[in-house]
């Protein structure tokens, strides 16, 4: 049998929002994964991808393998998904595994679901490269922050009064559609709120930049003066205008919820669901596709008509956005993500150093494994010989195979895996 268990060699991208150089854990991971790879220190190491997505298809690192990418490899050996998983999902792997570090904001974006996918993709294969739908859950590794949702209706018109620039361009209408839509009329809130975002996003450019650069001018004054900015949401305003001048996005952060993740702390962002990253780093699991609709934040390809249709305008408190893990009934060592779609499932398992053995465990589905802490060699019946395993490891397990961990680090041990439980 050909060795069913091997470690990855993972494709990096070096998207200009990442970590620089060793401030990234991106190049940590990548770092001390592979202690040959040079880490070039003034170069954006953005996101590691870790699967078989055919623009970052892992090198399996097992010279007794034919095969040299994970894609190859799966399409030769497609049981290795595990049953279900092969059928549901046609002998593709359904999820792509990532880590991101993030130094300045990502676009204000939002994934369509499969049925807009498909059009999208018809449509405009240049922009919308595949049919599938991109659900992502993100679990933060160091101290995250995001923006995620739509704000409670009453936080967004406090901003409308508190922010003239903001109301001007939203326009009086509309923004007095929002005043008046009371929380007895969820629907009612939604509308206007879909009335004045697309406002904004619609807005004629020279209006808005003379807008931001009022909203600039006047908030670095009274930050100056050292009067309190919040109600203006003036910290944030000033870091992103700074990073991207000039750009409606910036306005955004008067809509979206700000979400702060603590280690381990995850977010879920489902189709439709607007969002944007803004600092830190995280693991990163989602549906195997690249389609994303972009409005603001960024210098690519934006679709404002687009965005604006499909995005879900139900406001909800940014603490209702933090997934839960929950606690593994069969191993108390084990934190399970398991979001509302069939794609993907993430455990977080944390090994205590008073554990010197640990099984990873068999199951009905493909997975990836990533050492983030700790040091063990790893023995499999399915695997050609020992592996060694440290920070920065990537591991393949086909489906129905186990892992002895056998550990050596005084810290004990954090590793994410990567899976599809159907």
């Amino acid at each position: 049998f050909p060795p069913a268990v091997f470690p990855l060699s993972c494709a990096v991208q070096h998207y200009s929002w990442g970590k620089v150089g060793l401030e990234s854990e991106v190049a940590k991971l990548v770092a001390s994964g592979d202690p040959l790879v040079q880490i070039q220190p003034d170069q954006p190491y953005a996101e590691l991808w870790m699967g078989a997505h055919p623009r970052g298809d892992a090198l399996i690192r097992d010279n007794r393998i034919p095969q040299k990418t994970l894609g190859q490899w799966i399409a030769d050996n497609p049981a290795c998904l595990g049953a279900k998983v092969k059928d549901a999902f046609q002998g593709q792997l359904p999820f792509l595994f990532k880590v991101l570090s993030v130094n300045t904001a990502l676009s204000v974006q939002a994934h369509p679901n499969k049925e807009l996918a498909a059009k999208l993709h018809a449509q405009f294969p240049e922009h919308y490269p595949d049919a599938n739908h991109k659900p992502e859950l993100a679990i933060a590794l160091t101290p995250f922050e995001g923006m995620c949702g739509f704000r409670p209706v009453e936080e967004i018109v406090s901003f409308l009064q508190n922010v003239p620039e903001l109301r001007a361009l939203i326009g009086e209408v509309a923004a007095e559609q929002l005043e008046r839509s009371g929380s007895d009329d969820p629907r009612g809130g939604s509308a206007a709120l879909r009335v004045c975002f697309t406002r904004l996003m619609k807005s004629e450019k020279k209006f808005f930049v003379d807008q931001l650069n009022m909203l600039v001018k006047r908030i670095s004054q009274e930050a100056a003066e050292g009067k309190d900015t919040s109600g203006s949401n003036g910290d944030l305003l000033l870091r992103l205008h700074a990073q991207y001048p000039g750009d409606i996005g910036c306005f955004t952060i008067y809509f979206l919820n700000l979400v702060r993740l603590e280690p381990g702390e995850a977010m879920f962002l489902g189709a439709n669901e607007p969002h944007a990253y803004l600092h830190g780093d995280c693991v990163e699991i989602m549906a195997c596709s690249d389609n994303t609709v972009r409005a603001g934040l960024t210098p690519k390809f934006i679709d404002v008509l687009t965005l604006c249709e499909m995005l879900n305008y139900t406001p909800a408190p940014s603490s209702s956005k933090i997934f839960p893990a929950a606690q593994s009934q069969l191993d108390p060592h084990v934190y399970l993500y398991d979001p509302p779609v069939p794609d993907f499932t993430t455990m977080r398992i944390e090994i205590p150093a008073s554990i010197k053995l640990y099984l990873i465990s068999a199951m009905d589905s493909a997975s990836i494994l990533l050492v983030i802490q700790g040091t063990a060699v790893g023995t499999s019946t399915a695997a050609a010989s020992e592996m060694s395993l440290h920070r920065g490891s990537v591991l393949f397990i086909s489906a129905n195979e186990s892992i002895s961990l056998h550990l050596s680090s005084p810290d004990g041990m954090l590793l994410f895996r990567a899976c599809c439980l159907l």
